[in-house]
């Protein structure tokens, strides 16, 4: 069985490749948003023409990359979402209410210092990990039934 996992969430850190890392002899493919930060809030303007207001330069980019990761969440067997420490991501919150609305199986990745603030957005997931190689351990468990030595 191959897995299809959606990594979704904050871009500033390499939690992403530590999951891809770790999950190697696995049988997961990985999708994932633009994390070229330049060029994910750029894409509309860059495709559809420039915008001298900077709400319609945003809203391009928005419904652009909207389009690529409804895709991927909708394509995947498992989204994993994460939220960073040092930023807000609301995007991170419309994809897991969006992979939660269609029945996806949601792992939320955040610190214990947004335990509290996430708690719904924890209760729609079907598991709450801290740490990226949390996530590769659910990876390999899914997979094969192994668990962590």
């Amino acid at each position: 069985m191959t897995l299809k996992v959606y990594l979704s969430g904050e871009i500033h850190t390499d939690w992403r490749e530590r999951i891809v890392e770790g999950a190697k002899g696995l049988n997961v493919a990985f999708d994932s948003p633009v994390t070229d930060h330049a060029a994910s809030d750029d894409c509309g303007v860059a495709i559809l023409g420039a915008e001298e207001n900077k709400f319609w330069h945003d809203h391009k980019g928005a419904k652009l990359n909207a389009i690529r990761t409804r895709k991927g969440i909708a394509d995947a067997d498992i989204v994993v979402v994460r939220f960073g420490e040092d930023y807000k991501q609301w995007n991170a919150a419309f994809d897991a209410g969006y992979a939660a609305a269609l029945g996806k199986s949601l792992i939320i990745l955040h610190g214990p210092q947004h335990a509290h603030a996430l708690k719904e957005v924890d209760a729609a997931a079907l598991a709450v990990a801290d740490d990226p190689a949390q996530v590769v351990q659910i990876l390999r468990y899914v997979l094969t039934g192994g668990l962590p030595d």
